[in-house]
């Protein structure tokens, strides 16, 4: 059992990082180039310009509750459950050191990171597409009222290992989604087997395990939402050690009550954003909804990009024509 006693315990985190696999789509996007549309109201969009901030919101304040709690709750039972990952710890006491810091990490996860938990949340967009998604008009802008922030992400500076990850959502069944949570389980208990680690060194496992059930939990989402085509931005305090984003922690009172927010703010060198970026360099077009596309209103907006000195996406705006009548 030398194993047990060297191991030294950036070792034993680096050995989970096979857990990790497929979480993090940066690669693709990279290799791909999308477009991401973000379907919001017109007033969101104002603030959004006018603030030269993106805000995320906390999935806890938003419609995938019941995903996000089904995802952290359902795996950590299905952890608790698994016959494999008991015997992979090799014994009782083991397992149990185990399932005692598992459940602590839930417990500080649902008391604590869970408030500073945030998503942005985009669809991936067809170029070819200059009306947006009926259905995206209809569940997040504002019932065609609203607008779409179509952004380039062959100008994001993406870069995996990072504080945010960017993810695809993965949909599926309830019981596909529960096989899945299995299929993690599987590739945990044989790292368990294969690094040995003391017992000293088991909180390292357990934590691992739960953050994956984490972003597991973030990124995967019923079928019946299929046609979003989804991917999202996600902030997690967990991997915020250096504490980048602190500042950008803030707070939102609207229609909902008051909800905590994370404004992140895109402009050169400020806090983790990079020297040269800028939103408006971000930004593909901007497509307002069928119910807000007159020529009065596209001429309302020229005005504000002219008065928050955005004069240039201005040939970049766009007009909905899908016929859809005001409900």
């Amino acid at each position: 059992m030398d194993l047990e006693v060297n191991m030294e315990n950036d070792e034993v985190h680096r050995s989970f990082d096979p857990l990790y696999a497929g979480s993090d789509d940066v690669q693709e996007v990279i290799a791909r180039k999308p477009l991401f549309a973000h379907y919001t109201s017109l007033d969101a969009l104002e603030k959004i310009l006018t603030s030269r901030e993106i805000w995320f919101s906390n999935p806890l304040f938003m419609n995938d509750l019941e995903e996000v709690r089904f995802g952290v709750l359902r795996g950590t039972d299905e952890i608790i459950e698994s016959k494999d990952i008991a015997e992979a710890f090799g014994s009782r006491e083991r397992n149990d050191i185990f399932l005692n810091n598992l459940i602590q990490y839930k417990t500080q996860f649902e008391d604590v990171e869970a408030f500073d938990t945030y998503v942005f949340c985009v669809s991936e967009h067809n170029p070819k597409n200059e009306d947006g998604l009926l259905s995206m008009w209809r569940g997040y802008g504002g019932n065609g009222k609203g607008a779409a922030i179509i952004f380039d992400s062959e100008r994001i500076p993406f870069s995996e290992g990072g504080v945010l990850i960017l993810g695809k959502v993965h949909y599926a069944s309830k019981e596909n989604r529960i096989e899945y949570i299995r299929k993690i389980a599987s590739v945990f208990s044989n790292i368990v087997k294969s690094t040995q680690i003391n017992d000293s060194q088991i909180y390292i496992a357990a934590h691992a395990i739960f953050q994956r059930i984490v972003l597991f939990a973030l990124f995967s989402k019923h079928h019946g939402f299929l046609e979003e085509q989804e991917w999202r931005l996600v902030y997690l305090s967990a991997r915020d050690s250096e504490k980048k984003f602190e500042l950008m922690k803030n707070y939102f009172n609207g229609p909902r009550g008051m909800e905590p927010k994370l404004r992140l703010e895109i402009r050169p060198g400020v806090g983790a954003m990079p020297s040269h970026l800028f939103l408006e360099d971000m930004i593909h077009s901007i497509i307002l909804g069928p119910n807000s596309s007159s020529k009065l209103a596209l001429r309302s907006v020229e005005r504000m990009l002219d008065i928050l000195k955005l004069s240039e996406l201005k040939g970049r705006l766009k007009a909905s024509e899908i016929p859809l009548r005001d409900a």
